[in-house]
């Protein structure tokens, strides 16, 4: 647990010359702060809360490097609150009490307000975030959670309830570029002593995967190595030495982002999980939208397996559902749990031929009437029109297949759906064809 007096000793005024690059240049006020233009613009919840220096606590949910902790300062800083931090890694009940009877006994004697920030709080336990509960409900702190998971699931709602729940978006490549241009030039970053080379802030900015923090770890190891090399200058072979990771030749904007995702692509399609890797790595680690990968692969589910493999898609949404519910970098893991799956899954394209042979039919006017007997029969004087008096129930049927007509006349025999002997569509080859007879009496 550690502490500091606000406007003088928070997170961000107490950083020291030899403190790391990032903590020197935490922002210090809210038009300091990088991204997240929604929370920042005028009138927004957060800017009454700080300004108005109301006392209201914020449970703060996004990806990491966004601006959580700094938030957390600068509303310690801004309104004169003690800044007080507890980790949800390590503080336990007694930890989480003990601040806040501290923070009690000084609004008590003095009228001092404090700050309490909980780091990673979907890491607390039931009764840890209750323990957090008298303090919030009696404003004797103003509660600053953070969580990169959904607090829907991970917070209590007494918790949820009693907050107020800000989303924070990961920053843009505009945003990180900005940030380390800021602590290039700043006095209480590197002051103007270094220069860096297109080719290596592209690097970094790619590296950092919309996280500030890290964009700014980088930058200082990378000047750290510049020096290192009597040079002023940061390259790219520079960055690429202080890192530890070479450039990724990648332009999500670029030739090399559909290149990249076309390979991908068809080399899931043709079963080359090895391949399907490299190119997923490829991906990773030039910071491409986790998001853009998990979709790709939620279309390819059913557009190159279909029901060769019915849990394909089922995967592939699970991957798409744990990116925004992790996020990077564990959700890598996802990730390349559903490529593989997908890869080595059964292939077949009879969904997407069925897709497009019935779409091809509407789209050259082959819609006719529906049959008379599928009709809604369900308003008055829907049977003198003859609507769904001959309709057969299906359940009264053996099998629970009736014999009658579904499609309009204009396409009665089209046969759209054609399953492929792959993989679990085998089986579903065989029951289908004993259907359709079924249905069509022969």
């Amino acid at each position: 647990m550690t502490a500091g007096r606000g406007g003088g000793g928070s997170l961000s005024s107490a950083a020291h010359a030899n403190a790391p690059l990032a903590v020197r240049m935490r922002p210090r006020t809210l038009d300091e702060l990088a991204g997240q233009e929604q929370l920042r613009a005028p009138g927004s919840p957060l800017r009454q809360l700080i300004e108005g220096d109301q006392s209201m606590s914020l449970l703060l949910w996004g990806p990491p490097g966004t601006g959580k902790t700094t938030i957390a300062s600068i509303l310690s800083n801004q309104t004169g609150r003690r800044f007080v931090e507890v980790s949800a890694v390590s503080a336990g009940v007694k930890e989480v009490r003990a601040a806040i009877d501290a923070a009690r006994a000084d609004l008590v004697r003095g009228g001092e307000e404090t700050v309490l920030f909980v780091d990673e709080v979907h890491r607390f336990s039931k009764a840890q975030q209750d323990a957090l509960l008298p303090g919030v409900e009696n404003r004797w702190v103003t509660l600053v959670a953070a969580t990169t998971e959904n607090p829907f699931f991970s917070v209590i709602s007494p918790l949820l309830s009693r907050s107020l729940l800000l989303r924070l978006e990961s920053l843009t490549d505009d945003d990180v570029r900005a940030v380390m241009a800021s602590a290039l030039a700043d006095e209480r970053g590197l002051a103007g002593a270094f220069e860096i080379d297109d080719a290596a802030l592209d690097h970094l900015v790619r590296l950092a995967g919309g996280d500030a923090r890290r964009s700014l770890t980088y930058l200082e190891a990378a000047a750290g190595a510049a020096t290192s090399r009597g040079s002023t200058l940061i390259d790219l072979e520079t960055a690429e030495t202080a890192v530890d990771r070479a450039a990724v030749r990648y332009d999500r904007q670029g030739d090399q982002h559909y290149d990249v995702t076309s390979a991908f692509i068809k080399s899931i399609r043709g079963s080359d999980a090895d391949a399907a890797m490299h190119y997923l790595a490829r991906m990773m680690e030039a910071g491409e939208d986790p998001r853009f990968i998990a979709r790709r692969l939620v279309v390819l589910a059913s557009e190159d397996i279909g029901l060769a493999d019915p849990t394909a898609l089922t995967t592939a949404v699970a991957a798409a559902q744990a990116v925004q519910l992790i996020g990077m970098p564990e959700a890598s893991f996802n990730l390349a749990h559903a490529v593989i799956a997908l890869a080595v899954a059964p292939k077949s394209n009879a969904v997407t031929l069925a897709l497009a042979a019935s779409t091809a039919d509407v789209r050259a006017g082959k819609v006719g009437p529906v049959p008379p007997h599928l009709r809604d029969a369900h308003y008055a004087g829907s049977k003198k029109l003859g609507h769904g008096t001959s309709y057969t129930y299906s359940h009264d049927a053996p099998f629970g297949i009736a014999e009658q007509q579904y499609a309009p006349d204009v396409v009665a025999e089209a046969r759209y759906y054609q399953p492929k002997e792959i993989g679990a569509e085998t089986a579903i080859r065989e029951r289908w064809e004993r259907v359709r007879r079924l249905i069509r009496g022969r």
